[in-house]
């Protein structure tokens, strides 16, 4: 049995799509899954449900629903995965590798420890790995309640951190070039997260091209102004001034976390 949240929710054994239709029993899964390993009570299932409208029905309806999703993974040939009822609510036990949210955070996890040691490829290759296990935005096909929200908000932070950190990796290796389509695109995505802006000023300067590196600052600024009423950080002001006056820019100043030589970043020739 393996699940997919980072994407469409898909449930699969072996080849076999077991994943439920009804859409309150792939809700409850959904919550069950985004806390395995954890116990969600019945007043957590309730809420997430029907929110502050929950029929009087409700305690029966949730048992059904459980009793539907225990059946479904009873009836696979090699679970991996089983529902647990405790006092006060339920755990969804999932076995190593059966659950794409766990492989994300395993690889991220692992490419941190690379970037402690300076290992700046490995650390790009597991995070490509991590992130290609998203196929769209997670749970994209469920219907959420207040519960799957706020867990699917920090889901999509942790995302954004992992991307963020792919890209720090990359330019720290010199690809450059190859991440400049990409971060055109995560700029205007989010037009004021200013190290998304930093990231898309060096990857332009070390290729070469300044001006645009600094018309990337300047419709930062213009933004921050305009929707925040703020000015860019002293961060990136000083990159902004490095860039204007073609000074050597050490890469570990404008990137965050260790990097084993920092490496100074000229205009490419």
């Amino acid at each position: 049995m393996y699940a997919r949240i980072l994407g469409p929710l898909t449930l699969t054994d072996g080849l076999r799509n077991v994943t439920p239709r009804a859409p309150k029993q792939r809700q409850l899964l959904s919550l069950l899954l985004v806390h395995a390993g954890q116990v969600v009570t019945v007043d957590e299932c309730v809420d997430e449900l029907w929110a502050d409208a929950p029929p009087n029905s409700a305690h029966s309806t949730l048992q059904t629903y459980v009793m539907q999703i225990r059946k479904t993974l009873r009836g696979a040939a090699s679970a991996g995965m089983h529902l647990e009822t405790r006092d006060r609510g339920y755990l969804l036990a999932v076995g190593p590798g059966r659950l794409d949210q766990h492989q994300f955070e395993e690889l991220v996890e692992r490419a941190s420890l690379a970037r402690d040691a300076g290992e700046h490829a490995h650390e790009s290759e597991l995070l490509h790995r991590a992130l290609g296990l998203w196929t769209g935005k997670a749970l994209a096909d469920v219907t959420c309640g207040p519960l799957l929200r706020t867990r699917l908000s920090g889901l999509r932070e942790t995302r954004l951190a992992a991307l963020e950190q792919r890209i720090d990796a990359d330019l720290r290796i010199g690809r450059h070039h190859q991440v400049i389509g990409e971060l055109s695109v995560l700029t205007r995505q989010y037009p004021t997260y200013e190290n998304l802006h930093a990231q898309a000023m060096i990857a332009l300067y070390r290729s070469g091209r300044t001006a645009d590196a600094l018309e990337v600052f300047a419709r930062l600024r213009r933004t921050l102004r305009t929707e925040l009423g703020l000015e860019p950080s002293a961060r990136m002001r000083e990159l902004h001034a490095d860039l204007l006056n073609s000074a050597p820019i050490a890469e570990s100043v404008y990137l965050p976390g260790p990097v084993s030589t920092p490496v100074p970043l000229r205009p490419a020739g």
